[in-house]
C-alpha cells in the first residue's frame, strides 16, 4: 500500500486549506481511510476516517464541525477539508489506510509521508 498525502501549506487562522491523498497498492474494499497529525514532542492523534464502502465518517472532537473527510472510490483518493483553521492545528498530517474502522482510530496498517500545515495567528 502506498499513500502520497499533499495540499498542506501555510493559512491564517480562520483559513481553509485541503488535503488530499492518493492511495494505491491494493483495492481497498471493506477498509477504512484515515488522517493522523502530529506536533513535536506530542504522539501522533486521530483526525478523522472514512469507511471505503458507505463513506461512513468518524472525527475527534477537537475537529467536528471544521474538518470534513471524504474519499473517491473510483479514482481512490481521500480528501480532508479543514475550515476555520486554529493555530492548534497546526501540525504534519499523514493519511493513513486500515483493515477495520476500529484499526483506522488508534493503529493504522499504513501510513503515508507527511505533509505540514501551518496556521498563523
Amino acid at each position: 500500500v502506498q499513500l502520497q498525502a499533499s495540499g498542506g501549506g501555510l493559512v491564517q487562522a480562520g483559513g481553509s486549506l485541503r488535503l488530499s491523498c492518493a492511495a494505491s497498492g491494493r483495492t481497498f474494499t471493506n477498509w477504512a481511510m484515515g488522517w493522523f497529525r502530529q506536533t513535536p514532542g506530542k504522539e501522533r492523534e486521530f483526525v478523522a476516517a472514512v469507511t471505503w464502502n458507505l463513506g461512513t465518517t468518524y472525527y475527534a472532537d477537537s475537529v467536528k464541525g471544521r474538518f470534513t473527510i471524504s474519499r473517491d472510490t473510483t479514482n481512490k483518493m481521500v480528501y480532508l477539508q479543514m475550515e476555520n483553521l486554529e493555530p492548534a492545528d497546526t501540525a504534519v498530517y499523514y493519511c493513513t489506510a486500515s483493515r477495520t474502522v476500529t484499526i483506522a482510530h488508534n493503529s493504522p496498517n499504513f501510513w503515508g509521508q507527511g505533509t505540514q500545515v501551518t496556521v498563523s495567528s
